[in-house]
């Protein structure tokens, strides 16, 4: 039997594109990962070039219909969904850029989160409560803001991405701080550049990959 390739997924959330700080970051970090994951594929996706549906009245119908009773416009409802979860269920690592925009998540990745987040999918319900279904993997969160210090009382961003990844079944998450940017960028740059550096010299290709 052929092996899977490991997936390292790629989630870029910020509005801008040359003057994105987080972006840049990111491709730091994915260069790491490659350099460690043996022979592994990078999934991008761009969440401002390609902007996620909002969930609608369709949407809901088709998620809550069990997947044997679908039909044609209820699976056409789920299709953007189905490739989201598909792709964030077999990744082995993610990396997500979360740029803070009034003090919280951009637009985009809110859309995202709305798409992943999917009752028999990537949640579930117990008797015990809510419990994810997703296979905990490294999941990275570079965090850039331009003056909102991360895990401040007006930081409404890192902690609910924590919250959302750890209801989905990922615990395994490290925030990467390129905070308060248009007061600090040539200190602060540097420092989650550093940070990054960290992160690649100790990770370890020894976990058990999700795809593999």
């Amino acid at each position: 039997m052929t092996e899977t390739a490991p997936t390292i997924l790629r989630i870029d959330s910020s509005g801008r594109q040359g003057k994105s700080y987080s972006r840049p970051l990111a491709d730091r970090l994915i260069a790491g990962l490659e350099g460690k994951i043996p022979g592994a594929k990078v999934v991008s996706r761009d969440l401002t070039a390609t902007v996620p549906p909002v969930v609608d009245e369709a949407w809901f119908d088709a998620a809550y219909t069990p997947e044997d009773d679908r039909d044609a416009t209820a699976k056409a409802a789920l299709a953007v969904s189905d490739e989201i979860v598909d792709e964030f269920l077999s990744a082995d690592a993610v990396v997500i850029t979360v740029p803070i925009y009034n003090f919280s998540v951009s637009a985009q990745l809110k859309l995202w989160i709305d798409q992943v987040a999917r009752f028999g999918r990537t949640f579930t319900y117990t008797e015990n409560g809510p419990k994810g279904l997703g296979a905990d993997r490294p999941t990275y969160l570079i965090v850039a803001s331009g003056g909102t210090k991360v895990d401040s009382d007006i930081d409404f961003a890192t902690g609910y991405m924590r919250h959302v990844l750890s209801f989905v079944g990922i615990t395994n998450v490290h925030v990467i701080e390129a905070d308060q940017l248009m007061q600090m960028a040539d200190t602060k740059i540097p420092a989650a550049e550093a940070q990054i550096d960290t992160i690649i010299k100790n990770f370890s290709y020894d976990m058990p990959m999700v795809s593999a």
